[in-house]
Order: C-alpha cells, then sequence, then structure tokens
C-alpha cells in the first residue's frame, strides 16, 4: 500500500497557483482547472463554492492590520487588467469625489501660463512660493520678459536654453533701483495736469536747509565718535598719571595723540629705554607679525581724513628711492610723508598731496625723488630739467605745487635732495624754479661723492648761495629726518635697497590690509633695530683711519695691538693734519707734510676759490680711496694666484687671471699718474691755479676704461664660471671677499669701482665748472673734460641698459613654459602686466550692457615689437601665505597688427580692454585702474614706435 496520500483539500488551495505539483492525482470523471475538485461543467457548485471562498478572504481581510491589508491590495491591483482598473477608478471617484483640484496638473502647459498672465508682478511672486512647480511656471520668460520690455528694461544677454529666471532677476533688479514717489511727492515736484508746479515756498525751502543742515551735524558727529575709537587708548591706561610721568618727552605721547601730521612712534628717536618703538618692531613671523598689522590698523590715519592741525613740513618720497623704508622709519614729528607709485602720473601726485595736507598750507616741501645733477624724475616718463620746464604739463604742475606751500615771505620754500647744485644747467634749473613759484629753491652742492651723501655736504641757500658756515652742512635734510637715520641711510642705500627686496615681498602678503606707507614704515624700523645701522654709521674718516690700521696690525702681529693701533691713529692724525695744512697754505718746503703756512682759505670770505679748492680736495680724497680699491684687487686676489700658479699648485689657469685682472691693473697705473698731477697740483694751490689739463690728459686715455668695460661681462661669467667649476676657487674667495683689506667688499664689488668712478667725476667736474669763472684759464678745460666724461658716461649707461635688458630677456624666457625663442634682433622687455581674461556670452550686445565672466588669469608681456600673452596659475605654498605664479605660452601678436580698445566701466565690468589681432581678439582686465591706464599707455606708445619703424 502506497502511503503517499494526496494533501488535504483545503492546504491544495492554499497552494493554488504556487509550484505545488501533486504526486498522486486520482482520475475524476468530470474537467478540472487550477483545482482538483472546483467542478466547470456544474455553474452552480461552482457559484457556491466561489461565494465559500470570497466570505473566508473577507474574513480573513478583516482580522489583517493594515500594512497587510495595503500589501494585498497592491497585489491584486498589480495583477488587473486595464478594464479592471478603470472600474476601480470608478468605484473610488463615487465613494471619494473630487472637490478641489491643481489646474496645472490638469490642464496642459500653455493653457496655465495663459492663466497666470493675468497676475501681476507681486502676485507671480506669492504664486512662486506655493511649490516647486508653481515656481517653475511663474519664472518662465514669457511671463517677464513682456514686462521687462515695455519699460525699456533689456537683458545684457541672450539666456541659454536650460536657463530660467532671468528676465524675472532683471525686473526685480531693475525694480529694487528705482525712486519711487508718491502721489503727494509728485505733484509737488512736476505738478498735476490741472494745476503746475509753481514752485517751493519760502518756508519748505527753510525746513529742508534745516534738515539738510541737522543731517550734516550728525554725519560730523559721528565721524568724529568713528575716529575718537580708531585712536582710543588702550584698555587698562589711566590718561591721568601719564600726565605726572618724569621726564615726558616726544617719544611718551601716546597713541591717542596720533593724527596724520604727528607720526607714531616709528619716527621717534629709536635707542632710548621709554621709546615705544622698542614694542613695534615688527619680528618678520606668524603671531608678533600679527600684532604689528593690527596695530597699523589702529594708529594710521589716512590722509584724506580731516585734521586741524597744519602741517608744518611735507616730504615726498618717491618708491624709486632705494632702501626708503628707512627714511620712512626717521621721519621726525610733524613733517607729512607721502609716498607715491613712480609709475603714475603728475595729476595723481598732485591729488595725493593735496588729501595729505587737507586744503592747508606747508612751511617747506621735500623732494626725495631719483635724479642727478642735471634733472629729476618726479614720476616715470617726466623728466624736469632746464630744458623741459617750459613744457605746459610741467608748468601747471608746478604752479598748483605751489599752492600748497607757504610764500616765500613766510619762509616757505622746497628742499630738492638731488644735488642741482654742483652744476650750471641744475643750479638754472632751481632759478626757474624760484621764480616760476616765488619760493626758495634748495639743493645739495654735489661736493662728495659716494651713494648719497652728497645729501651729508653743503646745500645751496635760496639765493643760489651756500647755507651758513654756522649751521651743519646738511640742515635743510635734518630738518625731516632724525640725523642718525639720514646718516645711516646716505652712506648704506645701495646695499641695503638689496636686502629690502625680498623683505619687501614677504611683508607684502602678512601685512596686505596695511598700506603700503605703513608696510614701509614697519620694514624700515624692523631693519634699524636688527642691524643696528645708528653703531655702524661713523665718520668716513674715522672707519678709513680704523680699517687701514686694522689691516697693519694684522700683517704685522703685533703682541700689544691697543697700544700699535694708538700709535699708528696718532701718525694718521698728523699727517692728515699735515696735508690738509699743505692743501690750504700751497706750501712746496715740507716734503713731509708737517709743515704749515698760514691758512689762505680761512683768511679768505667764502668766495669762488674757497670753493673750487673744496672740490679739488675732495677730487684727490675720492681718488685715494678708489686708488686702494683697485690696489686690493691686486694685492688680495692676483698675487696670491699668481703665485699659486708659479708653485704648481694653481687655483686659477694663466688665461682666466689675464682676463680677470689685466684691464685692472692697466686702470691702476693711469689713474696713479692722474693722482700724482692732481696732488702736485694741489700742494702748490693758487687763485689762477689749473686742474683742468690734468683731467684732459686723464681723458685721452679713457680707451683703457672702453677696453675695460667691453669685457666687464666676460670677466664676471669668468669669474662665475671658475667658481661653479673649481672648489679651490670658491674656497679661495670664501677667504679674501669681503675682509678688512678689500674694504669689506667682494670681488665683483670692487671690479665695479671703474664704473662708480666715472660718475664720481662727472659730478665733481660739474661742480668745479660751475665755481669757475668763465674768464679763468682753467675754464675751458675743465668744461672739454666734463663733455668728454659725460659722452662716456652715456656709453656706460647704454652697456648697462643693453645687458639689463639681455638679462630680463633671459629670465622671461625661463619663465614662460613653451615660450617661442625671445632673444633675437634687438628686442627689449618694456613692461609686464598681471590681468584676467574675459569671456562674453553674446559679442552681438553692446559693451555698456554687455556681461563678462572670468575665464582664468594671463600674464601680458610687452616687448618693443610684439605683445605676448600667458596663461597665468598661482601655486600656494601650503602652511604659508606665500605663493608661487607659472607662466604658460598662450599666444603672441606684433605691435605693428596689434589694436587697443578700452571698454568703459559699467556696473557689469571695470578695468576692461579689449586687444584685436589679425585673428581673434582678448577682453582682459586689471585689478586696479591705476595698473590699466599705465599698460595701455606703455602699449599705445610702443604700438606708436612699432608703426612708425615699419614706416
Amino acid at each position: 500500500m502506497d502511503l503517499r496520500g494526496a494533501p488535504h483539500s483545503v492546504k491544495l488551495w492554499q497552494l493554488n497557483g504556487t509550484d505545488y505539483e501533486p504526486q498522486w492525482t486520482p482520475k475524476q470523471g468530470s474537467e478540472t482547472r487550477f483545482s482538483s475538485w472546483t467542478p466547470l461543467t456544474n455553474k452552480q457548485s461552482n457559484l457556491q463554492l466561489f461565494e465559500e471562498r470570497v466570505k473566508l478572504v473577507l474574513h480573513w481581510f478583516d482580522l489583517w492590520t493594515d500594512s497587510q491589508r495595503k500589501h494585498l491590495l497592491h497585489s491584486l491591483l498589480m495583477r488587473c487588467t486595464k478594464s479592471q482598473l478603470k472600474h476601480c477608478r470608478d468605484m473610488l471617484n463615487e465613494t471619494l469625489p473630487v472637490t478641489r483640484v491643481d489646474f496645472t496638473a490638469v490642464l496642459p502647459r500653455f493653457l496655465s501660463l495663459y492663466v497666470m498672465s493675468f497676475l501681476s508682478p507681486r502676485d507671480l511672486c506669492s504664486a512662486a512660493q506655493v511649490s516647486w512647480q508653481w515656481r517653475v511656471l511663474t519664472e518662465q520668460d514669457c511671463l517677464w520678459a513682456g514686462r521687462c520690455i515695455r519699460r525699456g528694461w533689456f537683458l545684457p544677454y541672450a539666456p541659454k536654453e536650460k536657463e530660467f529666471g532671468a528676465w524675472k532677476n532683471h525686473y526685480i533688479s531693475c525694480v529694487s533701483t528705482l525712486d519711487w514717489l508718491t502721489h503727494r511727492e509728485a505733484a509737488e515736484m512736476y505738478g498735476t495736469l490741472n494745476q503746475a508746479n509753481m514752485g517751493v515756498t519760502e518756508e519748505e525751502e527753510e525746513r529742508r536747509k534745516e534738515r539738510r543742515s541737522r543731517q550734516k551735524i550728525k554725519e560730523a558727529v559721528k565721524e568724529e565718535k568713528r575716529l575718537s575709537m580708531i585712536s582710543r587708548r588702550a584698555w587698562g591706561t589711566n590718561p591721568k598719571s601719564e600726565r605726572f610721568r618724569s621726564g615726558s618727552s616726544q617719544t611718551d605721547r601716546s597713541i591717542s595723540e596720533l593724527t596724520v601730521t604727528s607720526w607714531p612712534s616709528l619716527s621717534w628717536p629709536l635707542k632710548t629705554a621709554e621709546s615705544p618703538a622698542t614694542s613695534l618692531s615688527p619680528k618678520l613671523d606668524g603671531a608678533q607679525m600679527t600684532s604689528v598689522s593690527r596695530l597699523f590698523k589702529a594708529t594710521t590715519v589716512s590722509p584724506s581724513l580731516p585734521h586741524t592741525v597744519s602741517a608744518a613740513l611735507l616730504l615726498l618720497i618717491s618708491n624709486r628711492i632705494p632702501a626708503y623704508e628707512l627714511v620712512l622709519s626717521g621721519v621726525k614729528a610733524g613733517v607729512t610723508v607721502v609716498l607715491y607709485d613712480h609709475r603714475g602720473t603728475l595729476s595723481a601726485l598732485l591729488s595725493q598731496m593735496e588729501r595729505a595736507v587737507s586744503g592747508q598750507q606747508v612751511r617747506r616741501l621735500g623732494l626725495l625723488v631719483p635724479g642727478g645733477t642735471e634733472e629729476i624724475h618726479l614720476v616715470n616718463g617726466s623728466i624736469l630739467s632746464e630744458r623741459t620746464l617750459p613744457y605746459p604739463d610741467l608748468q601747471e604742475f608746478w604752479v598748483k605745487l605751489c599752492a600748497l606751500v607757504a610764500p616765500g615771505q613766510q619762509g616757505g620754500g622746497i628742499d630738492i635732495f638731488c644735488p642741482l647744485a654742483a652744476s650750471a644747467s641744475g643750479l638754472a634749473l632751481i632759478c626757474d624754479l624760484s621764480n616760476l613759484t616765488g619760493l626758495k629753491v634748495r639743493a645739495p652742492l654735489g661736493l662728495a661723492t659716494g651713494s648719497f651723501q652728497n645729501i651729508l655736504s653743503e646745500w645751496s641757500g635760496g639765493d643760489g648761495g651756500a647755507v651758513p658756515v654756522e649751521q651743519d652742512p646738511a640742515a635743510p635734510a635734518l630738518q625731516y629726518m632724525f640725523d642718525s637715520v639720514l646718516l645711516g641711510w646716505c652712506r648704506q642705500a645701495q646695499w641695503m635697497e638689496e636686502v629690502l627686496g625680498q623683505l619687501r615681498n614677504s611683508l607684502e602678503l602678512q601685512l596686505q590690509q596695511a598700506s603700503v606707507q605703513a608696510r614701509g614704515r614697519a620694514l624700515g624700523l624692523f631693519l634699524w633695530e636688527k642691524i643696528c645701522l645708528d653703531r655702524l654709521c661713523v665718520s668716513r674718516e674715522l672707519s678709513e683711519a680704523l680699517t687701514v690700521g686694522l689691516t697693519t696690525l694684522s700683517r704685522q702681529g703685533d703682541n700689544r695691538p691697543v697700544e700699535f693701533l694708538s700709535s699708528f691713529l696718532m701718525r694718521w692724525s698728523k699727517e692728515e693734519d699735515g696735508e690738509r695744512n699743505q692743501e690750504a697754505g700751497g706750501s712746496s718746503s715740507a716734503p713731509q707734510g708737517l709743515e704749515t703756512c698760514p691758512g689762505l682759505i680761512q683768511e679768505l670770505p667764502q668766495t669762488t676759490l674757497d670753493w673750487r679748492c673744496s672740490v679739488g680736495r675732495e677730487v684727490l680724497h675720492s681718488e685715494r680711496l678708489y686708488l686702494g680699491r683697485l690696489s686690493a684687487v691686486l694685492k688680495v686676489y692676483q698675487e696670491p694666484l699668481t703665485a699659486a700658479l708659479s708653485s704648481n699648485r694653481a687655483i686659477l689657469s694663466d688665461a682666466d687671471i689675464q682676463i680677470i685682472f689685466s684691464p685692472v691693473a692697466v686702470i691702476l697705473q693711469l689713474n696713479s699718474l692722474f693722482q700724482a698731477d692732481l696732488q702736485t697740483r694741489l700742494q702748490h694751490w693758487g687763485a689762477d691755479q689749473c686742474v683742468g689739463d690734468v683731467f684732459v690728459k686723464l681723458c685721452s686715455k679713457l680707451n683703457v676704461y672702453t677696453n675695460y668695460l667691453n669685457n666687464y661681462i666676460t670677466t664676471i661669467r669668468t669669474i662665475d664660471k671658475c667658481r661653479e667649476a673649481k672648489p679651490a676657487f670658491r674656497a679661495f674667495l670664501k677667504r679674501a671677499d669681503r675682509t678688512l683689506p678689500t674694504h669689506m667688499l667682494s670681488l665683483q664689488e670692487l671690479l665695479l669701482c671703474p664704473v662708480w668712478r666715472i660718475h664720481e667725476y662727472v659730478t665733481l667736474l660739474q661742480a668745479l665748472t660751475l665755481q669757475t669763472r668763465p674768464g679763468h684759464p682753467d675754464h675751458s678745460d675743465i668744461r672739454s673734460a666734463l663733455n668728454t666724461m659725460l659722452q662716456f658716461r652715456e656709453f656706460i649707461q647704454k652697456l648697462k641698459r643693453n645687458s639689463e635688458a639681455d638679462r630680463l630677456l633671459e629670465e622671461t624666457q625661463k619663465l614662460i613654459q613653451g615660450c617661442p625663442r625671445l632673444i633675437e634682433g634687438n628686442r627689449q622687455l618694456i613692461i609686464t602686466q598681471d590681468a584676467m581674461l574675459l569671456r562674453s556670452p553674446d559679442e552681438q550686445i553692446p559693451d555698456s550692457l554687455r556681461t563678462f565672466e572670468h575665464v582664468f588669469d594671463v600674464g601680458l608681456f610687452l616687448f618693443n615689437d610684439a605683445l605676448v600673452l600667458t596663461r597665468r596659475k598661482l601655486q600656494h605654498t601650503p602652511f604659508a601665505v606665500s605663493h608661487l605664479s607659472t607662466h604658460t605660452f598662450l599666444a603672441s601678436v606684433a605691435l605693428s597688427s596689434l589694436a587697443v580698445r578700452e571698454i568703459l566701466h559699467t556696473c557689469y565690468v571695470s578695468h576692461a580692454f579689449v586687444l584685436n589681432g589679425p585673428h581673434r581678439s582678448w577682453v582682459c582686465a586689471t585689478e586696479q585702474g591705476e595698473e590699466k591706464e599705465y599698460f595701455l599707455s606703455v602699449l599705445r606708445s610702443a604700438i606708436k614706435s612699432s608703426l612708425a619703424e615699419h614706416q
């Protein structure tokens, strides 16, 4: 018997529709479907069975939870056909009739937009807050474009296909900038149709004046409160106790007393225990630099702010002055400083000075600007000389400038720090300026050689003479700066400029919010305190005597160095006095220079003879220093290298030694003869003594200097090549450079002495020409020598410009990646400018309505024949504020085929211009308007010059 039975009938219909297959099915006579016991032929039995099953399912449905019921309904609906689903929908509509419906979901899209077109703009904005679908419909351009166009509000670009809401945003921005008037205000201003506006009554005008007066008073009080909060005392300070401090001086003033004309403590005496400058020294690290930046934000007042105290002195400083930061740190209290950009214009400089003085006159004006003995350079491209002074723009500038200075009867005047009084043309320029402005103009006489040491020499008086003898020779300059700072800057400005070059970039990143003038003063104070220039500033005679004495001591190796140095200084002092008396008395009977005759110069008044003798002594003294440096080149460098070569321990080859040192030996021989002749003339000095023929003899052999300068670049490159390739020579330079025998100079700096000496010859000859009357027998020779030296100086400047141009081209070639060869022909780099490349979505829209988007940063490199555009990328250093710029070549355009067009300043773009090339154009913009004006002016000038060359 088979034990496998059929499943129960109830369980079997539960498994109906599943994968269950009965293993044994008895045969029945009637047909079955999906069930072995559902009859199809017997309809009555089938209907009865269906009703029973429905009741059973409904009974279970009542027992199920809500989630189970929903699951069952979902399963049933998924199995229904379309007709069955329609039947369900009809039943649901009858059971739950629809009373409210979203018309945007029922009606077509164009009908919904037509309905919404009847709404006002305010209603459309309210409807946009209903749902996301309503917002999309209400922001369609078809609803807002007509409203904008009817009012004349045109969109400055064409919206893209997937962009919506542009016309709506444009409508809102235009409406928000309108000046709405009520009906009453409009009627009072424009009148009505029935009654025209009859004007404003007197009472209404009085009320308006009162309202304006009250508004001005409120603004003034608000500004005064703001300024008082800026300069208020620090928390915890007692103002009453500060009044009773002992030894109150200028350095004890509080920060609340600082105004535009009263400098903060950065310009006060620096080396005092009570000076607050010691606490304000900026250290180039994070925390202390942050405190310094906060201090400058709190104490620096803009020159445009009004103040009541008039400045006694106004000092104008160009940023082209070497180490101008040190000058800023040493400015005295009561002196207003204007630090300006040398790349600007005369009008911009004049407006900056007017803001600094706020309409009040100053007693004297100081000009610390680049220049020489014949001209001064106020701004780039504007040279003031005797020839250019009649130009209209320069005359207009000086006429407006003299209005800022008190009249000459009240002590007003101008102090120019360039040695204009050392030449005849410079002295003529001083007289012309004095006649034009009606002020007393003073300038250095240029009787001192060196970096800026002519400022420390005698100054011309307001009438063209010198300052009184009883005063300090540098008295005009000492009115603006402290003597220690001025002395240190005048003698060390050149080498300090190299140090300050890197510090400026570092400080600019860390004090970005502070002005250039504030950063300069902070950097000057930092340099002053760290290097202690006041301790290094000794007289030139003392520094020379100490240098020679220590050099002699190191050679002899005395066991008692202090006694040896003391006796040496005594002998040095006696020899100097003897030489000075010889030059003054003209005695030839004292071979050792110890016997003196009555001083001729002391018995005479201040005449031309005095100044000619002073210039002669300066020539002789500076010539000794010059020969001492040339001798150091041969003794310290050539002799040891030649001895090593002779002893088969060669450091350099014989060819390299000849290339480097042979021209120096020839120059030393020539100038030794010149010094001997000059010393003989000064020992027999008299009223008719001549020195011009000595200079003419020197000028006749300037071909020695010409050969030296033509081979100078080769000499420097030979030194660099040997230093890199030969470790022995590198060690030798390390031992010999910057020692006492080399006057604390390196070999490269010593080789520059002939170039410096030519400039000194020009200055001294100009002073000698000025102090020699036309009828003097020496006048013609001095004039001839001066003309020769001026031509040779122009030759040196030309060589320097060519060398600088080649160096800039090499650096630019390395800077631009993928750039074609730049070093060809007479190509020179004129200027570089950082800019932004812009792009407009639609070129057909006028410039005044066109918007632009920033594509990327570009670099513009302007040469004298082409313009190179590069793609500029900034790479910031991690954990630091510094960054590095990289340039990739983008395009180049010849200047002869380049056109420039400016884009007017609008609300969409500023400081933009278009560069039109032969095949494409570029829209660029700068960060500041001054940069754009300066770059375009230089670019137009270069294009004009290029077109002139092609014609």
